[in-house]
Formats: C-alpha cells, structure tokens, sequence
C-alpha cells in the first residue's frame, strides 16, 4: 500500500482544542522561553519543552501551529537551516539494516540509532543527510513521510 500523507492513522491523536486546554499559563511561559531569536522552536527545544509540560513529543507541532510558531532544524537534517558534514559509513550500514525497504527509517530509530553506537545526533543528521536513506514518523508530529510530502514544514 502506497502510503502518502492522508494515510496517518489519527486514532489515537487528540485535537488541539483537547491538547490547548491542557496548557496553562506556566506551560505556555516554559515554551515561549525556549524560542530562539526568531521566535522559532528548534527541534532539539521542541523535545525538551514537551517534557517539561508534561505533553507528548507528537503533540508538539500541534501546539507551535496553534501557537503559529515555527519549528525548524530537525536534527536529521529533513528541514532548517543546520550544517552536517560527511557521511560515517557505519551509521549508514547499521540505518541500512533498520529502513523499510532498505531506504526509509523513522525518526524515532535514527535517534535510538545515535544512543545505541554512542554517535551524536548530528552524525546521524549528517549520515541521513549525505545519503539516499529518508525519515518517516517525526516524533514531533512535523510530518509523516518527507518522500510522500513535499515538506513545508507545517507548523
């Protein structure tokens, strides 16, 4: 089955009336404090910002959108503005044996991936990157399948 992007299963995704009305005010203060100096929320933030107000990482780009806050420089490198540099050959060959169809990885593996050989994400990014292998299922919620979308990132 040729997945594109109406093809995420919204089951179990609350809306964001749902997840705003879970924010208060302190919450609301702990996010906007992490903006850069654009206003915008990077990746690595959106993380830390959704542990610190008790929400799950996917719900992240629904609270930036509602809030019209942009997330930007996903450490995988699908969008932003990060620099990477060159391709490790054994990161690629260890995503290579985790991708569907050998090509594709979700995100939540690639960043399993950087703990498990004690890479940093940025080599993961950069091997991602440099390479023909893409990222599906951001654990934020930005998107489901950079090949399928073409990637406005939508928060």
């Amino acid at each position: 089955m040729k997945m594109n992007k109406y093809s995420l299963n919204l089951f179990d995704c609350p809306s964001i009336e749902e997840i705003m009305k879970k924010l208060d005010n302190i919450q609301t203060q702990l996010l906007l404090t992490n903006l850069d100096e654009e206003g915008k929320l990077s990746c690595l933030k959106a993380f830390k910002v959704a542990r610190l107000i008790g929400m799950k990482p996917r719900d992240m780009a629904k609270i930036a959108k509602n809030m019209n806050i942009e997330i930007t420089n996903c450490e995988l490198g699908v969008f932003g503005k990060l620099k990477f540099s060159d391709m490790h050959d054994d990161i690629y060959n260890s995503l290579k044996r985790n991708t569907k169809d050998n090509k594709k990885v979700e995100c939540e593996i690639a960043w399993k991936e950087a703990q498990n050989k004690g890479a940093t994400l940025k080599k993961v990014g950069s091997t991602i990157k440099n390479s023909d292998i893409k990222v599906t299922h951001c654990q934020l919620g930005c998107f489901y399948d950079e090949e399928y979308e073409s990637f406005e990132n939508k928060t």
